[in-house]
Protein backbone atom coordinates (compact mmCIF):
# COMPACT_ATOMS: atom_id res chain seq x y z
CA UNK A 1 0.00 0.00 0.00
CA UNK A 2 1.05 3.89 -1.15
CA UNK A 3 1.44 5.84 2.08
CA UNK A 4 -1.17 8.18 0.17
CA UNK A 5 -4.77 7.63 1.03
CA UNK A 6 -5.55 9.17 -2.14
CA UNK A 7 -7.27 7.08 -4.49
CA UNK A 8 -5.66 5.85 -8.24
CA UNK A 9 -7.82 8.79 -9.91
CA UNK A 10 -6.03 12.18 -10.10
CA UNK A 11 -5.93 15.16 -11.82
CA UNK A 12 -3.01 15.61 -13.60
CA UNK A 13 -3.75 19.40 -13.37
CA UNK A 14 -3.73 19.43 -9.41
CA UNK A 15 -0.30 17.34 -9.33
CA UNK A 16 1.67 19.89 -11.91
CA UNK A 17 0.70 22.43 -9.31
CA UNK A 18 1.24 20.80 -6.26
CA UNK A 19 4.36 19.21 -7.30
CA UNK A 20 5.38 22.84 -9.03
CA UNK A 21 5.02 24.83 -5.91
CA UNK A 22 6.51 22.11 -3.61
CA UNK A 23 9.59 21.79 -5.93
CA UNK A 24 10.28 26.05 -5.54
CA UNK A 25 9.94 25.54 -1.81
CA UNK A 26 12.39 22.79 -1.77
CA UNK A 27 14.64 24.37 -4.22
CA UNK A 28 15.17 27.40 -1.38
CA UNK A 29 15.05 25.00 1.07
CA UNK A 30 18.65 23.59 -0.03
CA UNK A 31 19.81 27.03 -0.92
CA UNK A 32 19.42 27.95 2.08
CA UNK A 33 21.02 24.76 3.90
CA UNK A 34 23.64 25.16 1.41
CA UNK A 35 24.62 28.93 1.29
CA UNK A 36 26.83 28.44 4.55
CA UNK A 37 29.15 25.79 3.20
CA UNK A 38 29.68 28.32 0.19
CA UNK A 39 30.23 30.95 1.81
CA UNK A 40 32.19 29.68 4.86
CA UNK A 41 35.75 29.80 3.47
CA UNK A 42 35.63 33.47 2.88
CA UNK A 43 34.27 33.88 6.37
CA UNK A 44 37.21 32.04 7.61
CA UNK A 45 39.45 33.66 5.40
CA UNK A 46 38.02 37.11 6.04
CA UNK A 47 38.06 36.36 9.92
CA UNK A 48 34.46 38.03 9.86
CA UNK A 49 33.67 38.25 13.46
CA UNK A 50 36.92 36.78 14.50
CA UNK A 51 35.36 33.44 12.98
CA UNK A 52 37.88 30.50 13.87
CA UNK A 53 37.54 26.72 12.71
CA UNK A 54 36.10 25.47 15.72
CA UNK A 55 33.17 28.03 16.21
CA UNK A 56 32.75 27.99 12.32
CA UNK A 57 31.69 23.99 12.95
CA UNK A 58 29.31 24.94 16.18
CA UNK A 59 27.65 26.71 13.65
CA UNK A 60 27.34 24.63 11.05
CA UNK A 61 26.26 21.92 13.67
CA UNK A 62 23.30 24.66 14.85
CA UNK A 63 21.12 24.35 11.77
CA UNK A 64 21.11 20.45 11.62
CA UNK A 65 20.06 21.03 15.26
CA UNK A 66 17.30 23.16 14.26
CA UNK A 67 17.03 21.06 11.48
CA UNK A 68 16.26 18.00 14.24
CA UNK A 69 13.73 19.68 16.19
CA UNK A 70 12.06 20.99 13.17
CA UNK A 71 11.81 17.61 11.62
CA UNK A 72 10.52 15.75 14.68
CA UNK A 73 7.76 18.28 15.35
CA UNK A 74 6.35 18.67 12.04
CA UNK A 75 4.06 15.76 11.73
CA UNK A 76 2.85 16.97 15.35
CA UNK A 77 2.64 20.80 14.07
CA UNK A 78 1.04 19.58 10.31
CA UNK A 79 -1.53 17.67 12.65
CA UNK A 80 -2.87 20.67 14.21
CA UNK A 81 -3.02 23.36 11.33
CA UNK A 82 -2.50 21.49 7.84
CA UNK A 83 0.62 20.83 5.81
CA UNK A 84 -0.48 23.92 3.53
CA UNK A 85 0.21 26.23 6.81
CA UNK A 86 3.39 24.36 7.97
CA UNK A 87 4.91 24.52 4.13
CA UNK A 88 4.13 28.61 4.50
CA UNK A 89 5.28 29.01 7.88
CA UNK A 90 8.54 26.98 7.19
CA UNK A 91 9.25 28.57 4.36
CA UNK A 92 8.76 32.14 6.10
CA UNK A 93 10.80 30.84 9.08
CA UNK A 94 14.05 30.17 7.43
CA UNK A 95 13.64 33.21 4.95
CA UNK A 96 13.51 35.80 8.11
CA UNK A 97 16.36 33.84 9.57
CA UNK A 98 18.73 34.25 6.75
CA UNK A 99 17.59 37.72 7.22
CA UNK A 100 19.24 37.82 11.01
CA UNK A 101 22.50 36.37 9.56
CA UNK A 102 22.45 39.37 7.25
CA UNK A 103 22.45 42.14 9.64
CA UNK A 104 24.27 39.72 12.26
CA UNK A 105 26.97 42.03 14.27
CA UNK A 106 28.44 38.64 16.32
CA UNK A 107 28.55 34.75 16.31
CA UNK A 108 26.24 34.45 18.77
CA UNK A 109 23.50 36.59 16.58
CA UNK A 110 24.10 34.79 13.67
CA UNK A 111 24.76 31.23 15.14
CA UNK A 112 20.63 31.95 16.44
CA UNK A 113 19.91 32.67 12.78
CA UNK A 114 21.23 29.60 11.47
CA UNK A 115 19.59 27.56 13.93
CA UNK A 116 15.85 29.37 13.49
CA UNK A 117 16.78 28.63 9.92
CA UNK A 118 17.38 24.68 10.94
CA UNK A 119 13.84 24.65 12.17
CA UNK A 120 12.26 25.84 9.23
CA UNK A 121 14.23 24.04 7.17
CA UNK A 122 14.24 20.34 9.09
CA UNK A 123 9.73 21.04 8.65
CA UNK A 124 9.49 21.93 5.01
CA UNK A 125 10.91 18.93 3.23
CA UNK A 126 8.60 16.47 5.33
CA UNK A 127 6.01 18.60 4.93
CA UNK A 128 6.43 18.91 1.04
CA UNK A 129 6.96 15.05 0.35
CA UNK A 130 3.26 14.36 2.47
CA UNK A 131 1.53 17.17 0.02
CA UNK A 132 3.53 15.46 -3.05
CA UNK A 133 2.10 12.21 -1.89
CA UNK A 134 -1.18 13.34 -1.19
CA UNK A 135 -1.47 14.40 -4.82
CA UNK A 136 0.93 12.41 -7.22
CA UNK A 137 -0.99 10.35 -10.02
CA UNK A 138 -1.74 7.06 -9.11
CA UNK A 139 1.28 4.89 -9.10
CA UNK A 140 3.88 7.33 -9.46
CA UNK A 141 4.48 8.46 -6.19
CA UNK A 142 7.69 7.24 -5.73
CA UNK A 143 9.20 9.07 -8.77
CA UNK A 144 7.55 12.20 -7.84
CA UNK A 145 9.32 12.09 -4.60
CA UNK A 146 12.25 11.63 -6.52
CA UNK A 147 11.44 14.73 -8.79
CA UNK A 148 11.42 16.71 -5.60
CA UNK A 149 14.28 15.64 -4.20
CA UNK A 150 16.38 17.07 -7.16
CA UNK A 151 15.34 20.14 -5.81
CA UNK A 152 17.26 20.47 -2.55
CA UNK A 153 20.63 19.45 -4.47
CA UNK A 154 19.91 22.00 -7.27
CA UNK A 155 19.51 24.66 -4.32
CA UNK A 156 23.20 23.58 -3.48
CA UNK A 157 23.86 24.29 -7.48
CA UNK A 158 22.17 27.71 -6.78
CA UNK A 159 24.14 28.17 -3.91
CA UNK A 160 27.30 27.85 -5.31
CA UNK A 161 26.70 30.29 -8.05
CA UNK A 162 25.32 32.71 -5.55
CA UNK A 163 28.60 32.56 -3.60
CA UNK A 164 30.77 32.61 -6.99
CA UNK A 165 28.67 35.89 -8.16
CA UNK A 166 28.28 37.92 -4.39
CA UNK A 167 30.53 37.37 -2.25
CA UNK A 168 33.59 38.87 -3.63
CA UNK A 169 32.44 41.93 -5.44
CA UNK A 170 29.92 42.40 -2.83
CA UNK A 171 30.40 40.70 0.60
CA UNK A 172 29.27 37.56 2.43
CA UNK A 173 25.58 39.14 3.35
CA UNK A 174 24.83 39.56 -0.16
CA UNK A 175 24.41 35.86 -0.22
CA UNK A 176 21.99 35.61 3.14
CA UNK A 177 19.66 38.42 1.48
CA UNK A 178 19.02 36.51 -1.41
CA UNK A 179 18.09 33.96 0.93
CA UNK A 180 15.57 36.16 2.17
CA UNK A 181 13.84 36.68 -1.53
CA UNK A 182 11.78 33.51 -0.79
CA UNK A 183 9.34 35.45 1.22
CA UNK A 184 8.12 36.80 -1.91
CA UNK A 185 6.90 33.26 -2.82
CA UNK A 186 4.47 32.92 0.40
CA UNK A 187 1.98 34.49 -1.52
CA UNK A 188 2.25 32.62 -4.25
CA UNK A 189 1.89 29.44 -1.98
CA UNK A 190 -1.24 31.31 0.01
CA UNK A 191 -2.89 31.89 -3.35
CA UNK A 192 -2.30 28.75 -4.77
CA UNK A 193 -1.20 25.71 -3.25
CA UNK A 194 -4.08 23.56 -2.37
CA UNK A 195 -4.57 22.08 1.52
CA UNK A 196 -3.87 18.27 1.38
CA UNK A 197 -7.33 16.28 1.31
CA UNK A 198 -5.54 13.89 3.32
CA UNK A 199 -6.09 16.68 6.49
CA UNK A 200 -9.09 17.74 5.02
CA UNK A 201 -11.03 14.58 5.46
CA UNK A 202 -8.96 13.68 8.78
CA UNK A 203 -10.49 17.31 10.53
CA UNK A 204 -14.26 16.58 9.21
CA UNK A 205 -13.94 19.45 6.85
CA UNK A 206 -15.77 17.34 4.44
CA UNK A 207 -17.68 20.12 2.27
CA UNK A 208 -14.47 22.02 1.25
CA UNK A 209 -12.37 19.11 0.45
CA UNK A 210 -15.00 17.98 -1.47
CA UNK A 211 -15.15 21.91 -3.16
CA UNK A 212 -11.29 21.12 -4.02
CA UNK A 213 -11.55 18.09 -5.27
CA UNK A 214 -14.72 18.56 -7.70
CA UNK A 215 -12.66 22.07 -8.86
CA UNK A 216 -9.61 19.84 -10.30
CA UNK A 217 -11.96 16.65 -10.83
CA UNK A 218 -10.12 14.18 -8.37
CA UNK A 219 -11.54 11.45 -6.02
CA UNK A 220 -11.25 11.87 -2.09
CA UNK A 221 -9.09 10.15 -0.30
CA UNK A 222 -10.59 7.77 2.15
CA UNK A 223 -11.12 8.13 5.44
CA UNK A 224 -8.29 7.03 7.95
CA UNK A 225 -8.20 5.86 11.57
CA UNK A 226 -6.11 8.32 13.61
CA UNK A 227 -3.37 6.79 15.82
CA UNK A 228 -3.62 7.42 19.48
CA UNK A 229 -0.36 8.14 21.62
CA UNK A 230 -0.75 4.10 22.75
CA UNK A 231 -0.36 3.02 19.06
CA UNK A 232 2.33 5.19 18.58
CA UNK A 233 4.07 3.87 21.91
CA UNK A 234 3.67 0.01 21.13
CA UNK A 235 4.97 0.97 17.33
CA UNK A 236 7.98 2.14 18.74
CA UNK A 237 8.50 -1.04 21.84
CA UNK A 238 8.00 -3.37 18.57
CA UNK A 239 11.10 -2.21 17.21
CA UNK A 240 12.95 -3.89 20.22
CA UNK A 241 10.86 -6.58 20.78
CA UNK A 242 11.88 -10.61 20.48
CA UNK A 243 15.68 -9.90 19.43
CA UNK A 244 14.68 -6.68 17.17
CA UNK A 245 16.60 -4.64 19.43
CA UNK A 246 20.09 -5.57 17.69
CA UNK A 247 18.58 -4.98 14.41
CA UNK A 248 17.07 -1.52 15.29
CA UNK A 249 20.63 -0.42 16.74
CA UNK A 250 22.54 -1.03 13.48
CA UNK A 251 19.60 0.55 11.64
CA UNK A 252 19.85 3.53 13.48
CA UNK A 253 24.10 3.34 13.94
CA UNK A 254 24.52 2.90 10.01
CA UNK A 255 21.83 6.13 9.83
CA UNK A 256 24.20 8.18 12.21
CA UNK A 257 26.98 7.92 10.12
CA UNK A 258 25.59 8.01 7.04
CA UNK A 259 23.78 11.57 7.56
CA UNK A 260 27.54 12.82 9.51
CA UNK A 261 29.11 12.09 6.13
CA UNK A 262 26.22 13.61 4.36
CA UNK A 263 26.11 17.22 6.12
CA UNK A 264 29.96 17.16 7.54
CA UNK A 265 30.45 17.10 3.38
CA UNK A 266 27.87 19.29 3.02
CA UNK A 267 29.31 21.86 5.02
CA UNK A 268 32.42 21.83 4.51
CA UNK A 269 33.55 20.72 0.96
CA UNK A 270 34.72 23.76 -0.03
CA UNK A 271 36.46 24.95 2.82
CA UNK A 272 38.33 21.21 2.54
CA UNK A 273 39.33 21.71 -1.13
CA UNK A 274 40.33 25.27 -0.48
CA UNK A 275 42.80 23.87 2.16
CA UNK A 276 44.09 21.02 -0.58
CA UNK A 277 45.09 24.12 -2.66
CA UNK A 278 42.13 24.75 -4.89
CA UNK A 279 41.16 28.51 -5.17
CA UNK A 280 37.79 29.76 -4.06
CA UNK A 281 36.18 29.78 -7.46
CA UNK A 282 37.14 26.24 -7.98
CA UNK A 283 36.24 24.93 -4.85
CA UNK A 284 32.44 26.82 -5.27
CA UNK A 285 32.60 24.38 -8.34
CA UNK A 286 32.76 21.61 -6.64
CA UNK A 287 29.98 21.86 -4.84
CA UNK A 288 28.28 22.11 -8.33
CA UNK A 289 29.60 18.89 -9.43
CA UNK A 290 28.58 17.23 -5.87
CA UNK A 291 25.00 18.58 -6.17
CA UNK A 292 24.52 17.58 -9.89
CA UNK A 293 25.96 13.71 -8.73
CA UNK A 294 23.08 13.89 -5.92
CA UNK A 295 20.48 14.82 -8.73
CA UNK A 296 21.41 12.01 -10.56
CA UNK A 297 22.29 9.87 -7.50
CA UNK A 298 18.51 10.34 -7.07
CA UNK A 299 17.12 9.03 -9.49
CA UNK A 300 19.52 5.84 -10.39
CA UNK A 301 19.61 4.56 -7.08
CA UNK A 302 15.85 3.80 -6.86
CA UNK A 303 15.82 1.24 -9.82
CA UNK A 304 19.57 -0.50 -8.57
CA UNK A 305 17.79 -1.30 -5.50
CA UNK A 306 14.71 -2.31 -7.41
CA UNK A 307 17.20 -4.79 -9.13
CA UNK A 308 19.73 -5.80 -6.98
CA UNK A 309 18.12 -5.51 -3.30
CA UNK A 310 18.17 -2.07 -1.04
CA UNK A 311 20.88 -3.15 1.40
CA UNK A 312 22.84 -4.46 -0.89
CA UNK A 313 22.71 -1.05 -2.88
CA UNK A 314 23.16 0.77 0.56
CA UNK A 315 26.68 -1.06 1.63
CA UNK A 316 27.73 -1.04 -2.08
CA UNK A 317 27.18 3.11 -2.44
CA UNK A 318 28.44 3.64 1.13
CA UNK A 319 32.28 1.69 0.49
CA UNK A 320 32.12 4.20 -2.97
CA UNK A 321 31.43 6.89 -1.18
CA UNK A 322 34.04 6.13 1.10
CA UNK A 323 36.74 5.63 -1.20
CA UNK A 324 35.61 8.66 -3.18
CA UNK A 325 35.64 11.28 -0.30
CA UNK A 326 39.10 9.54 0.57
CA UNK A 327 40.38 10.75 -2.66
CA UNK A 328 39.64 14.07 -2.50
CA UNK A 329 42.82 14.02 0.30
CA UNK A 330 44.71 13.97 -2.14
CA UNK A 331 45.23 16.54 -4.75
CA UNK A 332 44.97 15.72 -8.14
CA UNK A 333 44.47 17.39 -11.42
CA UNK A 334 41.48 19.17 -11.65
CA UNK A 335 39.34 17.62 -14.22
CA UNK A 336 39.84 13.77 -12.10
CA UNK A 337 39.24 15.82 -9.36
CA UNK A 338 35.71 16.95 -10.60
CA UNK A 339 35.30 13.17 -11.43
CA UNK A 340 35.79 12.11 -8.19
CA UNK A 341 33.47 15.14 -6.24
CA UNK A 342 30.67 13.92 -9.33
CA UNK A 343 30.34 10.01 -8.48
CA UNK A 344 31.00 11.02 -4.90
CA UNK A 345 27.85 13.24 -4.87
CA UNK A 346 26.00 10.34 -7.24
CA UNK A 347 26.87 7.89 -4.54
CA UNK A 348 26.69 9.88 -1.01
CA UNK A 349 23.40 11.16 -0.42
CA UNK A 350 21.06 8.18 -2.49
CA UNK A 351 23.20 5.22 0.20
CA UNK A 352 21.94 7.19 3.10
CA UNK A 353 18.31 6.99 1.38
CA UNK A 354 19.13 3.35 0.71
CA UNK A 355 19.05 2.61 4.49
CA UNK A 356 15.35 4.15 4.87
CA UNK A 357 14.76 2.11 2.00
CA UNK A 358 16.17 -1.35 3.67
CA UNK A 359 14.82 -0.71 7.12
CA UNK A 360 11.26 0.20 5.42
CA UNK A 361 11.60 -3.25 3.24
CA UNK A 362 12.12 -5.25 6.38
CA UNK A 363 9.37 -3.79 8.63
CA UNK A 364 5.94 -4.48 9.25
CA UNK A 365 3.15 -2.10 7.46
CA UNK A 366 2.12 -1.52 11.19
CA UNK A 367 5.35 -0.30 12.20
CA UNK A 368 6.82 0.80 8.79
CA UNK A 369 6.34 4.47 9.41
CA UNK A 370 7.67 4.35 13.25
CA UNK A 371 10.84 2.71 12.08
CA UNK A 372 11.77 4.95 8.98
CA UNK A 373 10.90 7.77 10.94
CA UNK A 374 13.20 6.90 14.29
CA UNK A 375 16.09 5.81 11.85
CA UNK A 376 15.92 9.20 10.73
CA UNK A 377 15.02 10.53 13.83
CA UNK A 378 18.53 8.90 15.46
CA UNK A 379 20.75 9.58 12.18
CA UNK A 380 19.77 13.29 12.74
CA UNK A 381 22.39 13.04 15.61
CA UNK A 382 24.95 12.63 13.35
CA UNK A 383 23.80 15.59 11.34
CA UNK A 384 24.42 17.69 13.69
CA UNK A 385 27.72 16.12 15.30
CA UNK A 386 29.46 16.16 11.05
CA UNK A 387 29.58 19.71 10.98
CA UNK A 388 31.01 19.70 14.42
CA UNK A 389 33.66 16.91 13.73
CA UNK A 390 35.14 18.99 10.50
CA UNK A 391 35.29 22.51 12.42
CA UNK A 392 37.09 20.86 15.60
CA UNK A 393 40.04 19.32 13.34
CA UNK A 394 40.64 22.07 11.26
CA UNK A 395 41.00 24.18 15.03
CA UNK A 396 43.29 21.23 15.64
CA UNK A 397 45.11 22.01 12.83
CA UNK A 398 44.02 18.37 11.05
CA UNK A 399 42.07 19.49 8.21
CA UNK A 400 43.97 17.46 5.90
CA UNK A 401 42.03 13.98 8.40
CA UNK A 402 38.91 15.92 7.69
CA UNK A 403 37.90 13.88 4.36
CA UNK A 404 39.82 10.85 6.29
CA UNK A 405 37.22 11.09 9.05
CA UNK A 406 34.33 11.23 6.67
CA UNK A 407 35.60 8.18 4.64
CA UNK A 408 35.51 6.36 7.85
CA UNK A 409 31.80 7.50 8.80
CA UNK A 410 30.98 5.88 5.22
CA UNK A 411 32.78 2.78 5.89
CA UNK A 412 31.29 2.74 9.43
CA UNK A 413 27.80 2.61 7.90
CA UNK A 414 28.68 0.20 5.17
CA UNK A 415 29.38 -1.84 8.02
CA UNK A 416 26.26 -1.76 10.39
CA UNK A 417 24.18 -1.52 7.38
CA UNK A 418 25.97 -5.24 5.97
CA UNK A 419 25.79 -6.57 9.23
CA UNK A 420 22.21 -5.48 9.91
CA UNK A 421 21.44 -7.09 6.16
CA UNK A 422 22.90 -10.49 6.87
CA UNK A 423 20.85 -10.92 10.48
CA UNK A 424 17.38 -9.79 9.44
CA UNK A 425 15.47 -12.63 7.78
CA UNK A 426 14.57 -12.30 3.54
CA UNK A 427 11.43 -10.64 3.45
CA UNK A 428 9.58 -9.70 0.32
CA UNK A 429 10.50 -6.59 -1.12
CA UNK A 430 7.67 -3.66 -1.35
CA UNK A 431 7.62 -1.75 -4.75
CA UNK A 432 5.83 0.95 -2.86
CA UNK A 433 7.64 1.73 -0.05
CA UNK A 434 9.72 3.95 -1.62
CA UNK A 435 7.37 7.23 -1.04
CA UNK A 436 7.79 7.13 2.52
CA UNK A 437 12.10 6.36 3.12
CA UNK A 438 12.64 9.75 1.09
CA UNK A 439 10.77 11.63 3.52
CA UNK A 440 13.32 10.69 6.03
CA UNK A 441 16.03 12.27 4.62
Amino acid sequence: MSSSPALSARGGKLAFLVVGLCWLAVLFDGLDMFIYGSVLPHLLESKTFGLTPDQAGDLGSYATFGMLVGALTAGTVADRIGRKQLMIGCVTLFSLASGICAVSGSVAVFGLGRTLAGVGLGGLLPTAISMVSDYARGGRVAITIGMLMTAHHAGGILSAYVAKWLVEPVGWRAAFWVCVLPLLFVPVLLKFLPESLSFLVAKGRGEEARALADRYEVELPAATGKKTAADRWDALLGLFRGGEWSQTLLYWLASFGGLLLVYGVATWLPTLMRGEGYALGSALTFVVVFNLGGIVGMLVAGRAADRFGAPRISAIWFALTAVGVYLLSIHMATGVTMVVVFLTGVFLNSAQTMIYATVSIRSTPDNRATAVGWTSGMGRFGAVFGPWLGGQLLAAGHGDWGFTAFALAGVSSMVFIGIAALRSARQPERSNDREELVAAH
